[in-house]
């Protein structure tokens, strides 16, 4: 059972969701937390060492969806 679980699903341009990707990116990169504001809130994120990725791809005929997975 999930302690916090937080959804957001948001239409933004593709280089505003790059640049979100390069702040995760930078935070997991130097330290093993990453922080979300939501609402006014922050929420902190501890990371371990070693993490499972996993990548998803679906391409359609009208939309492809990519996620990326910790």
């Amino acid at each position: 059972m999930d302690i916090l679980k937080i959804e957001r699903t948001e239409v933004v341009s593709r280089e505003a969701a790059a640049a979100r990707l390069h702040e995760i990116a930078d935070a997991l990169a130097s330290n093993n937390d990453v922080e979300f504001e939501r609402g006014g809130k922050r929420v902190r994120v501890h990371v371990a060492d070693e993490v499972r990725l996993e990548v998803e791809i679906e391409v359609g005929e009208r939309e492809s969806e990519f996620e990326i997975e910790l």
